[in-house]
């Protein structure tokens, strides 16, 4: 996908020129997973791989879009519009969460593409709100700020899409930086860029599996969560300690314990994860990752066969330092650590011992850490009222 491409879709589609194209990557998340909605850290990294939109003002507070991707199109007044089905929830949820947040929105025409793969862990929703976000900004003349968009991308898919994510997803998808991960204090929302160790590249693993049944498993474990920092008498997991856990551990019953032992280990692991990359260990960013897929396996319970199988089939590679699974988990992608010289032939060499021990068809991408959400300017045109 190409900021070409979609500007000639949008010809198509309006017979006239886009004025802007949003752009607003994926991610894939190094470690920390389930910590985001604990006030933990993460480590995410923003993809290449991104929603594209491009887009033309228009007079009438309109928004009109089309998606190479799914139908059917979307065409809504930003003054009245309640719920329905379907993908353009996404549009409204942000127009929403901007307008409760005191924006004063205008309308645009629009098309959209992604190659961010859907359902695989990636973030694809994330990316299509902060895109529109950053289309809705120059619609309706505000600055841009990136924080506070991702706190509105999070809150309309809170609030009106209905899926309790964290902040994580929209915080890489905004404020990426090239060449770097983003170590994400998910209470403060501060984010410092991290850098790889040298001469390491990052491969995401497509088991080629959809995740099944994951929001009810999702918001079990956020109850269950909440639960043990009650009991914990925490305001978040982020709050306690492993030894605070095992003094409590009559308290509570031995999946909870096991889940907030996931929750507090993960977040030191991202910190440690931090150090190893400032200084540059490998060795020491890898074993890390061998631990959190182990936790997410054994005391969170969000891995699945496909995931443990690629997981194991990376690490017995002499390229990989590490390798874990990403995301909710139950299906989509693990991501692995390798010596960036050998990242490709890694990649091939991985899917075949996947392929050959589970049946399922892999895609791998070696993954480039790439800018947060951005907008091009293209032309200074009137908008169509019409």
């Amino acid at each position: 996908m190409d900021s070409a491409r979609i500007q000639h879709a949008f010809r198509q589609k309006f017979g006239t020129e886009p004025t802007h194209v949003a752009r607003a990557p994926g991610r894939v998340n190094l470690i920390g997973e389930h910590t985001d909605y604990n006030d933990g850290w993460v480590m995410p990294l923003a993809l290449a791989q991104s929603v594209w939109l491009a887009f033309r003002p228009r007079a009438d507070r309109r928004v009109v879009l089309h998606s190479l991707d799914v139908d059917p199109p979307v065409d809504f007044y930003l003054a009245g519009f309640s719920r329905a089905r379907g993908w353009g929830e996404y549009a409204k949820g942000v127009a929403w969460a901007l307008q409760e947040g005191g924006h004063d929105l205008g309308g645009f025409e629009g098309v959209l593409a992604s190659d961010v793969p859907r359902g695989a862990g990636l973030s694809s929703s994330a990316a299509l709100e902060l895109a529109l976000a950053r289309a809705f900004s120059v619609a309706s003349g505000f600055a841009w700020d990136a924080r506070r968009m991702a706190l509105a991308g999070q809150k309309a898919e809170n609030g009106w899409v209905g899926v309790g994510c964290g902040i994580m997803d929209q915080m890489a998808s905004a404020m990426g930086e090239s060449d770097h991960a983003l170590l994400i204090d998910c209470r403060s929302l501060d984010a410092t860029p991290t850098p790889l160790p040298p001469r390491t590249a990052v491969v995401v693993l497509d088991t080629g599996t959809r995740r099944a049944l994951v929001d009810s498993a999702y918001n079990e474990r956020r109850d269950t969560c909440a639960r043990a920092s009650g009991v914990l008498g925490v305001p978040a997991l982020r709050d306690a300690t492993l030894a605070d856990l095992d003094a409590a551990r009559g308290q509570m019953d031995a999946t909870t314990f096991r889940r907030a032992h996931h929750v507090i280990s993960e977040s030191a692991r991202v910190l440690a994860a931090a150090g190893a990359m400032r200084g540059g260990d490998a060795d020491r960013l890898g074993a890390l990752m061998q631990e959190s897929h182990a936790s997410l396996r054994d005391d969170y319970e969000v891995s699945s066969p496909a995931l443990d199988a690629f997981v194991e089939a990376a690490v017995a590679h002499g390229a990989c330092y590490g390798a874990r699974m990403t995301g909710a988990g139950f299906g989509g992608c693990a991501v692995a650590l390798v010596d960036a010289a050998s990242a490709c032939t890694f990649a091939d060499a991985v899917s075949d011992a996947y392929r050959q021990r589970t049946g399922h068809e892999p895609a791998t991408l070696v993954a480039r850490a790439a800018p947060g959400a951005s907008v091009e300017p293209l032309h200074t045109l009137t908008p169509d009222p019409s």
